[in-house]
């Protein structure tokens, strides 16, 4: 985030969500006006990692201090597809004792590097697919492909997997290969922000939003924060991308199930 501040001379920049100190991919940052949008975002992300089988760990990753080792039972393909079955769809999962989770006020991480030990509500995840790419019996090593809904921690997908194994799991590599619209193929590396990259056009991340471009005499109303007619029926709470006449963010409406769309966020607002 500093890097990104410094290399475009901005001070208002968000981004789509942390990575943990060992994980590598994609990290989407807004900067200027588009750090509003970073709600109106698809909020999935894709992942693939490796899971270590028969280790158990404080911090469900490599990176915290080792809990038990247990042998790895006999598996194979069948036997693993078999395990991981249960863990597709919406599931119950709770967060890892190291995490960003709020415990009275308070980071979970923060307790954990106290030695304290948060009890962690379980919050319901989906977890979109899971499909194993590769299984190393020698060194008791999985490498799975995830797509999962906002919330989601591999971490733990790992350590309940290990578990479900009756040896224990922890997560060995980890890398966020989709987040917020984007993939990797739009993803530059830090090095690249010693001469900063073109931004792209927030319409790329909004394609999963319906769109209603304004007609001319619409354009100032909409600037001045006057709702619009709805184009087509949109359920109530829908966000919309409200283009101006030439085909341009303006910004961002909600549907009120009644044929209006109502602004939520508008770029060069009047008045």
């Amino acid at each position: 985030m500093a890097h990104v501040r410094r290399a475009y001379g901005l001070r208002r920049v968000g981004h789509g969500g942390t990575l943990d100190p060992a994980v590598t991919g994609v990290l989407p940052i807004a900067v200027g006006p588009a750090t509003r949008l970073l709600p109106y975002l698809a909020g999935d992300k894709a992942y693939r990692g490796v899971v270590q089988l028969g280790l158990r760990t404080d911090s469900d990753d490599l990176q915290g201090a080792v809990l038990g080792q247990r042998p790895v039972p006999p598996l194979d393909g069948p036997a693993l597809e078999k395990a991981l079955a249960p863990f597709r769809g919406t599931i119950l999962q709770v967060p890892p004792q190291v995490s960003a989770v709020h415990v009275d006020g308070e980071r979970a991480y923060a307790r954990a590097r106290r030695g304290e030990a948060s009890a962690l509500e379980p919050r319901a995840v989906t977890i979109e697919s899971l499909t194993l790419l590769g299984w190393d019996a020698a060194t008791g090593r999985l490498e799975l492909a995830v797509r999962c809904s906002a919330g989601t921690y591999i971490r733990a997908l790992a350590r309940d997997l290990g578990d479900a194994l009756g040896c224990g799991g922890t997560l060995a590599e980890l890398r966020r290969t989709e987040a917020l619209g984007f993939d990797l193929s739009a993803a530059v590396p830090l090095e690249s922000l010693a001469t900063p990259p073109p931004l792209l056009d927030p319409l790329q991340a909004l394609g999963h939003l319906p769109r209603q471009q304004l007609e001319a005499i619409q354009l100032q109303p909409w600037r001045c924060g006057q709702s619009l007619a709805a184009e087509a029926p949109h359920p109530q709470g829908q966000p919309l991308a409200v283009l101006d006449p030439d085909g341009n963010l303006a910004g961002i409406a909600r549907a009120d199930g009644a044929g209006w769309l109502l602004p939520r966020l508008v770029f060069a607002a009047a008045g």
